[in-house]
């Protein structure tokens, strides 16, 4: 990670660490070959594959089951609070839980941990964490380290740590763009402030922002969001982009801002369509696409030739530094939770 010295604050400082988090995620990965191989050999015997976590965690998620689903694999995505007061009677001892959790011990996976270990009958774990001295991964069959260090704000270096983590779980090579990804964010990161700057003057005084994303693109939406409220206190929603079109469609027009990650090659014409209608209707468009195509009028990010399950560590970069310059102008430090905190251990 870059020096704080080069930045105003530790929360830019965290954004600008992300293609650093990557590289230490993907060299991290190659130290821990035999937990991995485990962690797929489980996949391929298990009847299901169950994946949770709270947050950014569980919006990570979004990218292993894309990837599984559309290889014809039963995976499912749970958050671990619903998992823990409403759903545990489906993990057998036929499933596979992978449990996500930056810190590896937040409140409702620990619990949903501890749960199972009054059961005879439990499933398989592997835990995804941020070191392994924690109380998830030490509950787990079989753990993964991320690798990040020490983070003090809203997820970013763990986000995208985690994305190269998850992306590698069950396939072979999905991690192999790890290296052109961290280039990618690193070009895009040469200015930071300045891009933030004009961000957030794309934003003006709108007072409704909508991040849409199908598939793999999700964990970049649902988090990008997340952070926004977060770190700048912003009430900036996520929506499944499909979704958008079956009712909120009509709050486009000239009080809407919305980021749609395009970065899914399924639904990219799909995407795109839906960018332009927002622009017709008057509405400030920003794309996340890999080729920087987007209708006229929207403003572009170019997420590059990066693999589609890690495409969500670029394309989230927009709502990153929307959150830190409209953090900064309302005087609100990101790394200093005023309600909340960084690991939340009360449910």
């Amino acid at each position: 990670m870059k020096p704080l010295g080069k930045f105003p604050d530790r929360f830019l400082s965290e954004i600008a660490g992300q293609p650093d988090a990557i590289r230490r995620a993907a060299a991290g990965l190659e130290e821990q070959t035999t937990a991995l191989a485990k962690a797929r050999e489980a996949g391929a015997r298990a009847g299901a594959v169950v994946f949770t976590g709270m947050g950014a965690s569980y919006n990570a998620c979004y990218v292993p089951v894309t990837l599984l689903t559309q290889r014809g694999v039963h995976a499912v995505i749970v958050d671990s609070a619903e998992l823990l007061h409403f759903r545990l009677p489906t993990l057998t001892a036929d499933t596979l839980l992978v449990c996500v959790s930056q810190s590896g011990e937040s409140a409702e996976p620990v619990a949903l941990m501890e749960a199972l270990a009054e059961r005879r009958s439990r499933p398989t774990v592997v835990s995804v964490t941020n070191g392994l001295e924690n109380r998830i991964a030490r509950a787990a069959d079989l753990c993964l380290d991320m690798c990040t260090g020490e983070e003090a704000g809203p997820s970013t270096m763990t986000f995208a740590a985690s994305l190269t983590v998850l992306a590698a779980l069950f396939s072979e090579g999905e991690a192999d763009g790890a290296g052109a990804t961290a280039a990618q964010l690193e070009r895009l990161l040469a200015q930071p402030e300045t891009d933030a700057d004009a961000l957030v003057e794309w934003l003006g005084e709108r007072p409704t922002l909508a991040l849409l994303g199908r598939g793999c693109a999700r964990a970049a939406s649902e988090t990008g969001a997340l952070v926004l409220k977060e770190a700048a206190h912003l009430a900036a929603e996520a929506l499944e982009a499909g979704q958008f079109r079956h009712g909120p469609i009509e709050l486009a027009g000239p009080g809407l801002a919305a980021i749609v990650v395009a970065t899914e090659p399924a639904t990219r014409a799909l995407d795109l369509a839906l960018a332009a209608d927002l622009v017709a209707a008057g509405a400030a468009v920003l794309v996340a696409v890999h080729d920087g195509a987007a209708p006229d009028g929207a403003r572009t990010l170019t997420v590059g030739d990066v693999p589609p399950a890690l495409a969500p560590a670029v394309a989230i970069l927009p709502a990153q530094l929307i959150a830190w310059r409209l953090a900064r102008w309302r005087g609100l430090d990101p790394c200093a939770f005023a309600v909340g905190s960084k690991v939340t251990t009360r449910e």
